[in-house]
């Protein structure tokens, strides 16, 4: 089995994704496919974090503008946060 995936790591690749996504890169059913293989992974391999410490994290996405409210909404049902 992998070793879990660090909350540091998660935030780079919701940055990374959203970069793409500004850039024009991608549209936005491809943000959605990206952003579901994000979750798989996270929740086959784990999340090195506490509940606290990744609602903190994404708190912090959602207010610099990473993900959006929804987003954030759809991260915290999947990731079993609420």
């Amino acid at each position: 089995m992998a070793a879990a995936i660090s909350v540091q790591r998660f935030v780079e690749e919701l940055e990374k994704l959203h970069k793409e996504m500004i850039a024009g890169k991608m549209k936005h059913g491809e943000y959605d496919q990206r952003l579901a293989k994000t979750i798989q992974e996270l929740r086959e391999r784990g999340v090195a974090g506490d509940r606290a410490e990744i609602t903190t994290a994404l708190d912090d996405a959602r207010e610099r503008g990473v993900i959006t409210d929804a987003v954030k909404d759809h991260l915290e049902k999947r990731l079993g946060l609420v």
